[in-house]
């Protein structure tokens, strides 16, 4: 399928890879695989970024898609790493259940992943350059439609881009939230699964919030609205007097692997106590002595600062810097992703690079 393309060209492109910005590049090939008349097919390399799709497509109108995020990094030793793929396989199986969309397999899932990274080395930035290849798997409800029903055919695809930093070009970034007036979903809604639907209606809280002087708005729960629920494109986690480390217990948030991980990592190599459950920002906001963002694309993004009630609230060091818990965290984490501690706990996968 890939006839060799992966030992076609090892060179590196001629980036400036320490400032890359979060952004799309395109790159030689991307996998896709399409589900017609009840299965999937193989799946296949190819080279141009452009979706061709019907006008009745119900990924346009009812949208009928799902995605997910993550990386691969370059080890020291050259190898090219994974996170946890498998969970993001399980995660995109998960949402496609909820929205009447065929299950891709996982055995399709990680081929698709390891093809498009492989085909697209050139464009995996070299160890110790602070970027990353972002991946992006997808899957679309495409052919002919107009009633409110599921698709009869769809795509999944994987494309891959060199990014850098989500919030800044170096370092570890200290950000602020703004607690928004808008709901991102309801309880029993889709909040806790990766659905463009729930990024479209986040946007507009997006932008209030940095009219606001923020980064991202930060969401609570839509029924009583005390509870922090998520920020608009990464998971929360606190960490309080006491030793206590907190995330919140919420079916409107989503799963995030990262946030999982970091979740372990605060409890066997930080011994903090781990608590996964409601957090009544005003009555508890007081006990926050630290705060950040987490995700694919986040990482672990030190909180310094979040508007609340018409002020601001700040944490560690005035808001102006990473505390020392998240920093260790996000040290943990990156060294383990990039091959460069021990991966005790099975995390990585290494792609085949041939």
């Amino acid at each position: 399928m890939e006839q060799n393309k992966s030992t076609q060209a090892n060179t590196k492109k001629d980036l400036n890879w320490a400032e890359l910005g979060f952004q799309y590049r395109p790159t030689d090939y991307r996998f896709r695989a399409s589900f017609v008349n009840g299965q999937w097919t193989e799946g296949e390399l190819i080279t141009s970024e452009m979706i061709s799709v019907h006008e009745g497509a119900p990924a346009l109108h009812y949208a009928q898609q799902c995605f997910e995020g993550l990386k691969a990094q370059t080890a020291p030793d050259g190898r090219v790493l994974l996170f946890r793929p498998t969970l993001n396989a399980e995660r995109m199986r998960q949402a496609a259940t909820r929205l009447l969309i065929p299950e891709v397999p996982e055995e399709l899932f990680i081929r698709g992943v390891e093809a498009a990274v492989r085909a697209n080395y050139p464009w995996i930035p070299p160890h110790g350059s602070g970027a990353a290849l972002y991946i992006r798997p997808m899957l679309i409800g495409v052919g002919e439609n107009l009633g409110l029903k599921p698709a009869k055919e769809f795509e999944f695809r994987v494309f891959v881009s060199p990014v850098g930093p989500y919030y800044q070009s170096a370092g570890l970034a200290v950000i602020s939230l703004a607690v928004s007036d808008l709901d991102r979903a309801a309880p029993s809604g889709t909040g806790n699964y990766k659905i463009g639907a729930n990024y479209a209606g986040g946007l507009l809280a997006t932008r209030l919030a940095q009219q606001l002087g923020a980064n991202e708005a930060l969401f609570l729960d839509a029924a009583q609205r005390r509870y922090i629920d998520e920020a608009g494109s990464a998971n929360i986690v606190v960490a309080m007097r006491g030793g206590r480390f907190v995330t919140p217990s919420s079916s409107a948030v989503l799963p995030s692997v990262t946030r999982r991980s970091i979740m372990t990592l605060a409890e066997n190599e930080l011994g903090l106590t781990i608590e996964q459950r409601p957090i009544d920002l005003r009555k508890e906001i007081d006990e926050f002595e630290e705060v950040a963002a987490c995700g694919t694309a986040a990482v672990v993004s030190p909180v310094g600062r979040i508007w609340l009630d018409s002020k601001w609230h700040s944490f560690y060091g005035g808001g102006e810097q990473a505390g020392p818990v998240m920093q260790k965290l996000y040290e943990l984490l990156v060294g383990i992703q990039r091959g460069e501690l021990a991966d005790t706990y099975g995390w990585t996968h290494e792609v085949p690079l041939d």
